[in-house]
């Protein structure tokens, strides 16, 4: 994939595992990023706002040349409780409608939104994409609104990035699951037939500069072309890993463990990347075996 010509972005949700992996990656190619913190700016790349007020500090923006919006709770992060529903909610809301608010006075040549394909809702083992229709559980309301609320910033070109699992062992799902793994405790989830659809960290980062450069707008889902079943994940992780997979988790456990959020691990969505395929991207990790392999090496 070619290089692009050095650009001014700015960054919101910054030292989140995606963000903290971008800004090193588009730093290594020579672009100047400036991070959008909500304390007072200390560091010479850093832009004050306040999601909840809807306050962007605009003048330090001025001329940017793409703007990528991360910032949101985290939905595994804790229980599901009526709040921390809420939190979700507001997180994404009032932040999104923040920055697209910003993002249409400032007038870049990009804004890159994220999303969740959690947009899908259940999808069985119906494989869906882009065009498909809003799921009817917690999650897809939440993007639904999340989504809607990136149009604000009508008059630039708009992306929503429909991210499934993030592969990386630094974090995230694969980062929790390592350390049962490695004392050879990992197992399917639940029934093991609900589909997981995921991508590598690397090509995660990738496909946003990929997007950077495209002409491409709307939704886009980040995902390989090549989702798994939770069983086969498992067992591609044990392999890796050289351990078992014998210790599978129960559906009323994790249920009772997770609470709300068990619906994510044990609900099933088959994604496919129809617009990235579509825009001629390469995934360098298409398949889970290899993903795993080179992850865990």
């Amino acid at each position: 994939m070619k290089s692009l010509p050095p650009q001014r972005i700015a960054v919101t949700g910054s030292s989140g595992l995606i963000g903290t992996s971008l800004i090193g990656h588009l730093k290594s190619e020579g672009h100047t990023v400036q991070r959008l913190v909500r304390r007072k700016a200390v560091a010479s790349d850093e832009v004050q706002w306040d999601p909840a007020q809807g306050f962007v500090d605009l003048e330090p923006l001025r001329g940017v040349d793409a703007v990528i919006h991360l910032a949101g709770a985290g939905v595994g992060d804790k229980r599901w409780t009526k709040k921390y529903r809420a939190e979700i909610l507001n997180s994404r809301l009032l932040g999104t409608t923040a920055i697209a608010t910003a993002v249409n006075e400032l007038k870049p040549a990009t804004f890159i939104s994220a999303s969740a394909i959690g947009w899908y809702g259940e999808t069985g083992n119906r494989a869906v994409i882009e065009s498909d229709r809003s799921g009817d559980d917690f999650l897809a309301a939440v993007c639904r609104e999340w989504e809607g609320a990136a149009d604000i910033a009508h008059d630039v070109r708009t992306v929503k990035l429909r991210t499934g699992l993030v592969l990386d062992p630094t974090g995230g799902a694969l980062g929790r699951m390592l350390p049962l793994f490695k004392l050879g405790l990992g197992g399917k989830l639940g029934p093991g037939t609900q589909w997981w659809s995921w991508i590598t960290l690397h090509d995660h980062i990738r496909a946003i500069c990929h997007l950077l450069e495209s002409k491409v707008s709307g939704p886009v889902n980040l995902t390989t072309a090549n989702p798994v079943t939770n069983q086969e994940f498992t067992a591609a992780l044990a392999r890796a890993m050289h351990r078992p997979a014998i210790f599978p988790a129960p559906a009323f456990a994790l249920k009772i463990a997770l609470g709300g959020f068990s619906t994510e691990i044990l609900g099933s969505k088959k994604v496919i990347p129809q617009t990235l395929m579509d825009d001629g991207f390469v995934f360098d990790y298409p398949n889970i075996v290899n993903a795993l392999s080179a992850l865990i090496d």
